[in-house]
């Protein structure tokens, strides 16, 4: 044993990183790890995340999302609408709702083109 005090670990300065999401929402945990490892990849400073890198991963993550259709989609947008009414709720700083409610058009999700096989409804 050290005789040192231990280094709490930090989070480093300009690192993007999204609020948890309580359980009880029922949001898709997969879908909550992928928007996790979204704005940490899209948000955080090129310090802590190798910007070309971040582009490529992106990127990837966009084609899978354009890959959700019929209940998979469907499913995907009510976990983004009880998001954003979780937002609101919770008094997120404005960009954050902008961010969920602009995602799945962000990301080509729904486009002309894409496999989106259910109606807006918006």
């Amino acid at each position: 044993m050290s005789d040192e005090p231990e280094e709490e670990d930090e989070v480093p300065e300009g690192t993007a990183v999204f609020p948890e999401i309580p359980e009880e929402l029922g949001i898709h945990p997969l879908f909550l790890a992928m928007l996790h490892a979204y704005v940490f990849l899209d948000g955080s400073d090129t310090s802590v995340v190798n910007g070309e890198a971040s582009s490529e991963a992106m990127e990837y993550m966009a084609l899978y999302l354009q890959r959700l259709n019929g209940e998979e989609l469907h499913r995907t947008k009510e976990d983004i609408d009880t998001l954003v009414g979780y937002a609101k709720e919770e008094k997120w700083p404005k960009q954050y709702v902008v961010f969920l409610k602009s995602f799945l058009a962000d990301n080509g999700v729904g486009e002309p083109g894409s496999s989106d096989s259910t109606p807006d409804e918006e």
